[in-house]
């Protein structure tokens, strides 16, 4: 199949993807959007459906090194290495090391505030237009602390997020039983973020803005693309398919982008994968108000329409790999003790998928090779977070309008 009529093909129809599919479709482009899989059922199908605009900080900082023994050794531990993906995953964590110096460690902390200061209204402007802004509650949420212990480091985190210019509110035990009846009396407090929300069904939101686009005259192909080339007027991209041809391409494949950035631009970008787990509580619909976090236990706990969503551990070990399924039920026992009553796990469903990350834990965003190549990939776990904000600056991108400043972004910091 030879599309001659494409100005832009997307690559890639996860939540980045589909919501810049439809902003350049309402900027009177003709998108072709591709992916192997339907819209919406890769890591956007399956993510913890908070919208983290709080999270400013890195994937890591300088205590992964005390880390990296549990790392090893721990199946079950939060964030997991496997031994058997150490020689593979080395050069990544030999550049994730390189860039906790202060100097880079900051311009990384600066790039990721620049997209999630922006990340809310931009979302919120996308679902109103679309008449679906009953999908994202932007109600707030919580990250709860058990032991007094936890104080301290508390304390210095919400110093370190004021710094940043991230409104955050310290909550004490009695402001958390008012919020949230249903949590453990146990908890000792913690800090609320007015600024962040949830989607109900980060899904549906996938679909709606699918719909939107194909309303707007976006075709999408089910192929998987293997490899491109550039023309003298545009590109080629290779897949199972057949041939496609367009005046530009967008790469917006998450955990999939390497290769045919590779292909097209000539450049190996650092990208690997951080597997992500979640289980489904169908029997939990009414358990929460908001997305609330554990501080000691490391993950998320947010309410959907379907259910409790519970996410957050973190897995090395490459696309290739099977999952880890025991994983994600890891996450039911780490929410023994946090409530009033046990969460009711019957009926629960598992699901693992890969976050896209580059060791400095900022995205690609630019355009290259004279125009013909757009890239918008490697948002790691802020890919629904960032998604809208990163449709509205690709948008600018194509039009070479000013606003948008994608410096921090740019695919020859590599």
């Amino acid at each position: 199949m030879t599309t001659t009529d494409t100005d832009i093909a997307v690559v890639g129809a996860g939540i980045v993807g589909v919501a810049c599919a439809l902003q350049l479709a309402r900027q009177g482009r003709r998108v072709l959007l591709i992916d192997r899989q339907a819209p919406g059922h890769g890591a956007s199908w399956g993510n913890a459906g908070h919208l983290a605009t709080e999270q400013v900080f890195p994937i890591a900082d300088l205590s992964i090194l005390k880390r990296l023994p549990a790392m090893l050794l721990d199946p079950m531990g939060p964030l997991r290495l496997d031994w058997k993906y150490l020689p593979r995953a080395l050069p990544w964590f030999s550049r994730l090391l390189l860039n906790l110096r202060q100097a880079p460690f900051q311009r990384s902390v600066a790039g990721i505030r620049a997209l999630n200061e922006a990340s809310l209204d931009a979302w919120q402007r996308l679902l109103a237009s679309i008449e679906r802004s009953h999908l994202l509650k932007a109600d707030g949420s919580l990250l709860v602390f058990e032991h007094q212990a936890s104080r301290q480091p508390l304390d210095a985190l919400r110093a370190r997020l004021q710094q940043q210019g991230v409104p955050v509110d310290c909550w004490s035990s009695d402001n958390l039983r008012e919020a949230a009846p249903q949590l453990s009396p146990t908890l000792q407090g913690g800090l609320f973020f007015p600024r962040t929300g949830h989607f109900l069904d980060p899904y549906q939101v996938v679909g709606e803005l699918f719909s939107a686009a194909r309303a707007h005259g976006v075709r999408f192909v089910r192929a998987h693309v293997s490899g491109g080339r550039l023309l003298a007027d545009g590109v080629a991209l290779d897949s199972d398919q057949g041939l496609f041809q367009a005046r530009q391409v967008l790469v917006s494949g998450g955990a999939h982008s390497a290769a045919l950035t590779k292909a097209l631009t000539g450049r190996q970008v650092p990208l690997d994968t951080e597997r992500g787990y979640h289980l489904m509580l169908p029997g939990e619909r009414q358990r929460l108000p908001f997305a609330v976090t554990s501080l000691e236990r490391k993950f998320i706990m947010t309410p959907m329409a379907d259910g409790l969503r519970l996410a957050g551990t973190v897995e090395f070990a490459g696309l290739e790999a099977p999952p880890s399924m025991q994983r994600a039920w890891q996450l039911h026992r780490l929410s023994k003790g946090l409530f009033k009553q046990d969460l009711d796990a019957e009926g629960a469903t598992p699901w693992m998928g890969f976050r896209p990350s580059l060791p400095d834990s900022l995205p690609v965003i630019d355009r290259v090779c004279d125009g013909r190549v757009l890239l918008a990939f490697g948002h790691q776990h802020l890919g629904l977070t960032q998604a809208a904000v990163t449709a509205e600056w690709v948008g600018r991108m194509v039009e070479r309008s000013a606003g948008v400043e994608t410096a921090a972004y740019r695919l020859d910091r590599f």
